[in-house]
């Protein structure tokens, strides 16, 4: 009799609701999430190619150099080797693998953790209901030899930013808080970007309010107030991390830096008061809106009402005629019905001619 082989046992599949043995999560190379690497010496990128570890070897060989390493939404192991490599906090190493934080200034013994919130604007036509602002994160650490940036969201890139900063040595020579500053200039900057753009918006809003003939979705207004909410929940808390990076003497900040950083501070001081205005315009715009609502509602009614004065004077003619009394003398005389049409028309047209003169038709 001839043996049948055995076969290797089949893989057993489960529903959702039963238990089973998870695959393997693979790991992701740390260099997948390192957009750039960079060793600055003396105020001067080094040339070659670095990974963090031999970067920052090779800038704690030298009292000015640092090493300025961009992340781009790294995951846990990850960031991890990141925090293993320079050291860096457990409580910010995961606010920076989250995202989604709150902007604030941490310090960690000689290192600084700063977030912030980045914004983006979104072409939209204003009548339709539509994402008008994204948002993001830009998280950044500082230390005596690094300066690490982490970014989550596809907006508010930092390549340009590093390559304006490597166009001023004397700038790159003050340290890794030079890219601290550059970053934060450089997120300050897309916020008056984003707040010029919601300010043409509701330029256009209000002039389409105001326009006779045309008709503004309240939903549309909504929408954008919306928007500006999220904006402002996304710009007005960054003041206090910057007001502490200004005036708190106790942290690890050249003086010129903080000079820099104090023109940052000025310029999100200007964008917070423009979206504070924003937003009482919009709430102007919206009861604006409801008043136009209103009064094009009173208009119809009235409309509406005319004609049916109108209408009621031939059918409460029509209903007499309609009872039928065999004593309606008119009812047999040749001219009653020619006669009977003629007065009403009459009397329609004497009330249309009385609801025009009184602009209710």
């Amino acid at each position: 009799m001839a043996l049948v082989p055995s076969l290797p046992p089949m893989p057993s599949f489960r529903g959702p609701g039963r238990a089973a043995n998870p695959l393997p999560r693979i790991a992701v190379p740390t260099a997948r999430a390192i957009v750039d690497c960079g060793v600055y010496i003396d105020g001067e990128r080094s040339r070659g190619h670095f990974t963090p570890t031999q970067a920052l070897e090779a800038a704690s060989k030298s009292a000015s150099g640092f090493v300025w390493v961009g992340l781009h939404d790294p995951d846990e192991t990850q960031m991890n080797e990141i925090a293993r490599i320079f050291d860096l906090h457990t409580l910010a190493v995961e606010d920076a693998v989250q995202g989604r934080q709150r902007p604030k200034l941490e310090r960690y013994d000689d290192t600084l953790f700063l977030v912030m919130r980045t914004v983006s604007y979104v072409e939209h036509d204003i009548h339709a209901i539509s994402e008008i602002v994204e948002t993001g994160d830009i998280m950044v650490f500082t230390g005596p030899h690094f300066a690490i940036t982490v970014r989550h969201g596809d907006h508010t890139g930092l390549a340009g930013v590093r390559r304006e900063l490597e166009g001023k040595p004397d700038q790159l020579r003050l340290g890794p808080c030079a890219v601290l500053h550059a970053v934060a200039d450089h997120v300050v900057d897309s916020y008056v970007e984003v707040s010029e753009s919601v300010e043409d918006d509701i330029d256009e809003m209000e002039e389409a309010v105001f326009t006779p003939a045309s008709k503004v979705g309240i939903a549309s207004i909504y929408q954008l107030k919306r928007e500006v909410v999220e904006l402002r929940r996304a710009v007005g808390p960054l003041g206090i991390p910057l007001q502490q990076l200004v005036h708190n003497q106790g942290l690890p900040l050249p003086k010129e830096i903080r000079r820099y950083l104090r023109d940052v501070a000025d310029h999100h001081t200007s964008v917070s008061e423009h979206i504070t205005y924003f937003d009482e315009s919009l709430n102007a715009l919206v009861n604006a809106a409801l008043a136009k609502i209103s009064v094009q509602q009173n208009t119809d009614m009235r409309k509406i009402s005319a004609y049916a004065a109108m209408a009621a004077v031939p059918t409460m003619i029509a209903g007499v005629y309609g009872m039928n009394f065999d004593y309606m003398w008119e009812l047999h005389q040749p001219w009653a019905y020619p006669a009977v049409l003629v007065i009403m028309a009459t009397l329609c047209a004497l009330l249309f001619r009385s609801f025009r003169r009184n602009e209710w038709l």
